[in-house]
């Protein structure tokens, strides 16, 4: 039944995509605020000019309801007016209709507990974060986990639902005119629940769907001509994958559907199936429109506020301003070869079993090397002793049948040897985007008792047997401690001109790995916490102990990583500092494990890792 509906709901979305076209209405010009201001009271006009200093600069936290400086409900009426009655108050989660109060409605609860792991089902909710764990766990399905009410929690307490820059400027204003907490929310994917914050005002980009299509995009400075689309960041990866193939194109983006590439992957750096040919995708921005903490809309490219531009590539969302659209580099369609198999321990003994998987690790550096991208897993059951493997796909872009197997048939002659009957179904596409939508895995909302951590393994963990086999023998272990696994067999390739905020350790990464710890959803927040930071000081360390330097992928990744700065910025940090400082002085923009915000802390009501709770300046 659920593989039906989620089949049926994917069918009806791509289908509607027949009304998005690159000829889309042009991408909205800057708003004069000072016209939209004339004529108001002073009081209200004191809400929403830009580049003011923030009333409550000095205070520890931020204003949450109940204080003295809580906006009134005429300030908020007031924001409503000014971003056209937008403004969203006290937007209810999915799970409010499964429990008492004027919203129960029990058939609406079994829908959806039916399709809660479906990320159809919540991106198009104003205050939904795919990251339960970091919203604090308040409003589920009873059915899932029963917190016997529904609260906020780590939802905001208003959405602007903002569908142009005006909206967007006059947000950020509110915010920092007043010193509420800003959030920013596209489609709430983000393993860190950076979208989510309590008691917050949130900026929903999430309608931001416009794309244009240019044919020669010239960026002389910047080293580019050749064709660009440029689109609004709500515009999804099934969106923008079908718009470029209509035009003969690919773009660089996400596995995942339903993730707003042009958001905080975008800006995060992002590693995509396309990532071994042309980077990752910070790599392929030409220009942003973005509004900036003082609340200015402004254009960032490689001649215009180059510093935005520069930290805004790869320096991550959320925390140098607020992008609404981005031009990227479009690039060839072409034949892509994919294919899909699993085996498991289960016949063949444990031994045999990761015989297989050592095998595998021999191939990584010549498969990365040759512009392929593996999305492959690894999963224990304690419960019998069974390990199973899993590739969804190997994924060979601009790789005929023939070519693809050539690289694979080194490793299938090993698992042959060793026995192991395995079909690889290896099919041969047409484009691309056929192949995109025929071989990866609809991704699904985060656990309810789990977290995953990551590490960016670079080449030399696999230049000699040595390196190698110390590397299986970590994977191994960390199956064997009951930690699911999932892999990325890629390199990120340095296109040239590329000086951006991207971690440089992308540059060098061979595989991209994760690795989750779960607990006991009943468990105390204490053992909940030990279970955590035991994750993270044992199975992660020994990860960090081999590949001493790299790091992690900041939008894959455990918010109780230990130096995130170095971790996800590598060298970079330093000066992603200073141009926090010189772009955002006063921390308008804050989420969890984003540059700076070492200087602050969500003091959550269980004290556990979340969103649930007040952000206060750090001791």
């Amino acid at each position: 039944m659920v593989q039906g509906f989620q089949t049926g709901l994917k069918a009806v979305w791509l289908t509607a995509l027949l009304a998005v076209t690159v000829d889309a209405t042009p991408i909205f010009p800057p708003t004069d605020l000072n016209n939209v201001l004339e004529g108001v009271s002073k009081e209200i006009k004191n809400l929403f000019q830009s580049g003011t200093t923030p009333r409550n600069s000095s205070s520890r936290c931020k204003v949450y309801p109940g204080d003295k400086n809580w906006p009134s409900d005429d300030a908020w009426e007031s924001l409503n007016q000014m971003v056209d009655g937008k403004l969203l108050n006290r937007p209810e989660p999915l799970a409010a209709v499964c429990y008492n109060g004027p919203l129960y409605n029990q058939a609406e609860c079994v829908k959806v507990t039916t399709h809660w792991n479906e990320s159809y089902s919540h991106f198009g909710n104003a205050v939904e974060m795919m990251s339960p764990v970091a919203q604090g766990m308040t409003c589920l399905p009873p059915n899932i986990f029963d917190s016997h009410n529904c609260t906020r929690g780590g939802f905001p307490m208003y959405v602007i639902n903002a569908t142009e820059p005006k909206h967007v400027q006059m947000g950020v204003n509110f915010a920092r005119n007043t010193g509420v907490r800003l959030v920013v929310k596209n489609t709430g994917h983000d393993f860190l629940g950076k979208s989510g914050g309590k008691d917050a005002l949130s900026i929903w980009t999430h309608h931001f769907k416009d794309i244009e299509y240019t044919k020669n995009f010239v960026d002389t400075k910047g080293g580019y001509s050749g064709p660009a689309f440029k689109a609004g960041v709500g515009v999804q990866a099934f969106e923008i994958y079908k718009a470029a193939h209509e035009k003969g194109h690919s773009v660089v983006g996400g596995e995942g559907e339903t993730v707003g590439i042009f958001g905080g992957y975008i800006q995060g750096g992002g590693h995509s199936p396309l990532t071994s040919l042309y980077g990752t995708g910070a790599d392929q921005v030409l220009a942003f429109e973005v509004v900036t903490a003082d609340g200015e809309f402004v254009t960032a490219n490689s001649t215009s506020n180059t510093d935005l531009f520069w930290a805004m590539r790869g320096g991550g969302g959320s925390t140098f301003g607020v992008a609404t659209s981005v031009t990227v580099k479009a690039h060839p369609d072409f034949p892509t070869t994919a294919s899909r198999f699993s085996f498991t321990s289960e016949k063949m003994g444990n031994e045999t079993f990761w015989a297989a998987i050592r095998a595998y690790v021999d191939y990584f550096i010549p498969n990365a090397d040759a512009g392929t991208y593996t999305y492959w897993t690894l999963l224990p059951n304690v419960w019998t002793g069974v390990f199973t493997f899993g590739i969804s796909p190997f994924f060979a872009p601009n790789k005929t049948l023939e070519e693809a197997q050539a690289l694979l048939q080194p490793w299938f002659t090993r698992l042959n040897d060793l026995g192991i009957d395995f079909d690889p179904n290896i099919t041969q596409f047409d484009s691309y985007y056929e192949a995109w939508r025929s071989s990866f895995p609809l991704e699904t909302v985060g656990k309810i008792n789990a977290t995953t951590a990551s590490r960016l393994f670079p080449r030399c963990n696999f230049e000699t047997e040595e390196k190698r086999e110390e590397l299986f023998q970590n994977l191994r272990q960390s199956s064997e401690n009951n930690r699911v696994q999932v892999h990325f067999n890629i390199k990120a390739v340095d296109p040239a001109n590329s000086d951006n905020a991207v971690n440089s350790a992308w540059r060098d990464n061979i595989l991209f790995s994760q690795q989750a710890v779960r607990w006991n959803p009943n468990g105390t927040a204490e053992e909940t916490l030990k279970v955590r930071q035991e994750f993270q000081s044992g199975d992660m360390q020994r990860w960090r102990d081999i590949s001493p330097g790299a790091g992690s992928y900041l939008a894959e990744a455990d918010r109780l990583e230990p130096d995130f700065g170095q971790a996800f910025w590598g060298d970079k940090y330093p000066r992603l500092l200073e141009l926090k400082a010189k772009l955002d002085p006063h921390d308008v923009f804050f989420a969890h494990t984003t540059v700076g915000s070492e200087r602050w802390k969500v003091e959550s009501v269980d004290g556990l890792p979340n969103e649930n709770g007040k952000l206060c300046r750090a001791d």
